[in-house]
C-alpha cells in the first residue's frame, strides 16, 4: 500500500495490482496500520481511499482463501476489523473509485463517509454466486442501500455502474472518469475547512441510533452543542466568522 500526505489529506492507495487490489491478509493489515498512523497524526484531517490499476477492489483474495481452507478459517474474517476502522475513524474518509469494485470491495466504499466514482465504473455483489452470502459488508452496505436496491443488486449478483450505484445510494457521486480528481479534490478542499474535534462529534452525530424518547434526545443534543459552542475550537470557529477569516485549523496553502 501507498501513503502520501498533503494539505492535512493522507491517501492510503490499494497498490495491489497483480490480483486487482483483492482484499489479502498483508493488504487488510497495511490498511489497518495505514489508518492508524493516520488518525495518530495531528496533521491529518482527511484520508483518502485510492487505488492503483484498473480496479479498486476486487473483494476477498480468493487464492488465499482456497489456501486457508485446511486450517479452518479464511482472510474475509479479517474484514470486520477493516470496515470497522474505516467506519469509526474519527476523521472523515473519502473512496476514490475509478474502476472496478466487487463483493468486500463495496463494503469498504459504503464504510467511508463520502465515496466518488467514475460513472463508467461497475459493481457487483458477487457472493452468492460462489456460495456464499454477503454477511460482513452488510454492517456498512445495509445501511446506505434502498431496501428494494439491496434485494435486487444481492440476489442477482448482477452488474451495475457508477451512476446506478449514485442512484442507490452506494456511492455520494458519480462523475464523468475524467472529472473524478477534480471532484475528490473539491471534497477535501471542503473537508479540511471543518474543525477536527467537530468533525469528529459529527460523525458520532451520524451514527446515532433513531430516538426514541424526543424530548430526551433532544436535551442530550442541545448539551452536546452547547459543549462545543464554549470549547477552543467553537469559539475559534465563531471568532473566525466574525473577523471574515479562516479558522486557525485550515491548512496554509
Amino acid at each position: 500500500m501507498r501513503v502520501a500526505t498533503a494539505r492535512g489529506v493522507t491517501t492510503l492507495t490499494l497498490d495491489s495490482p497483480h490480483n486487482r487490489n483483492a482484499l489479502s491478509t498483508p493488504l487488510m493489515t497495511e490498511l489497518l496500520d495505514g489508518i492508524a498512523a493516520a488518525v495518530a497524526d495531528e496533521a491529518v484531517r482527511v484520508i483518502v481511499l485510492d487505488h492503483t490499476g484498473p480496479v479498486f477492489c476486487s473483494g476477498a483474495d480468493l487464492k488465499e482463501t482456497a489456501a486457508a481452507y485446511a486450517s479452518g478459517t479464511v482472510p474475509a474474517g479479517m474484514l470486520g476489523d477493516v470496515l470497522v476502522a474505516v467506519r469509526e475513524c474519527p476523521k472523515p474518509v473519502l473512496a476514490r473509485v475509478a474502476g472496478p469494485a466487487r463483493a468486500g470491495g463495496l463494503g469498504l466504499i459504503a464504510a467511508a463517509d463520502l465515496a466518488v466514482c467514475a460513472e463508467e465504473a461497475t459493481f457487483a455483489f458477487t457472493e452468492v454466486r460462489i456460495g456464499v452470502v454477503p454477511a460482513v459488508i452488510s454492517a456498512t452496505v445495509l445501511p446506505r442501500l434502498h431496501p428494494r436496491a439491496a434485494a435486487e443488486l444481492y440476489l442477482t449478483g448482477d452488474t451495475f455502474d457508477g451512476r446506478r450505484a449514485a442512484e442507490v445510494g452506494l456511492v455520494t457521486a458519480a462523475v464523468p472518469a475524467v472529472e473524478l480528481d477534480e471532484a475528490v479534490g473539491r471534497y477535501c478542499a471542503s473537508l479540511v475547512r471543518g474543525a477536527p474535534k467537530a468533525l469528529a462529534g459529527t460523525k458520532d452525530l451520524l451514527r446515532r441510533p433513531a430516538a426514541t424518547d424526543l424530548r430526551a434526545e433532544i436535551a442530550e443534543l442541545s448539551a452536546i452543542s452547547t459543549g462545543y459552542f464554549l470549547s477552543d475550537e467553537g469559539r475559534e470557529g465563531v471568532l473566525a466568522f466574525r473577523e471574515k477569516r479562516n479558522a486557525a485549523w485550515v491548512p496554509v496553502d
